[in-house]
């Protein structure tokens, strides 16, 4: 098995490239500074397919005004990974986006699928560990999100 990670940050590279030879798997992880968006298209536009494609960006929407913007950006964003992806093939998604509620972003993901024309079943969903509580009475501490699909 191969890894390779992207991200236009070179301080998360370096972070990820020190864990990747910590855990010892160095020789099988790349690492590529790299705006994703261009990767994925780039990729999409190649025919590139990878078995699991893991998108955890930074909060898109970090006030209720951007969240049209914030929509649009992860429709986009999880649309071309999915035309990466053959049948069988897993999205890992996630949103740290307190604006962007669970069923918003789970709405934003079958938008992506259906203009990709992608069929996904749901694998798992998940959202924040124990040590970042939701308050029932403050909906925005429910901010962690992340849906395991599979490409069908």
């Amino acid at each position: 098995a191969e890894v390779t990670g992207s991200d236009i940050s070179a301080d998360a590279l370096r972070h990820a490239r020190s864990n990747a030879e910590l855990n010892g798997l160095g020789d099988r992880c790349t690492f590529r500074a790299i705006n994703v968006f261009d990767q994925l298209t780039e990729a999409s536009r190649k025919g590139e397919m990878w078995d699991v494609v893991v998108l955890d960006p930074p909060a898109f929407a970090k006030s209720r005004a951007a969240l049209d913007k914030a929509w649009r950006g992860y429709k986009e964003i999880n649309l071309r990974a999915m035309k990466c992806l053959p049948p069988g093939g897993f999205l890992v998604t996630c949103s740290c986006s307190q604006h962007m509620a669970p069923e918003l972003f789970r709405e934003m993901v079958a938008e992506a699928a259906r203009d990709a024309r992608r069929e996904l079943r749901t694998v798992t969903e998940g959202g924040q560990p124990p040590d970042h509580p939701v308050h029932w009475s403050i909906p925005e501490t429910q901010y962690l999100k992340c849906l395991v699909l599979q490409v069908l």
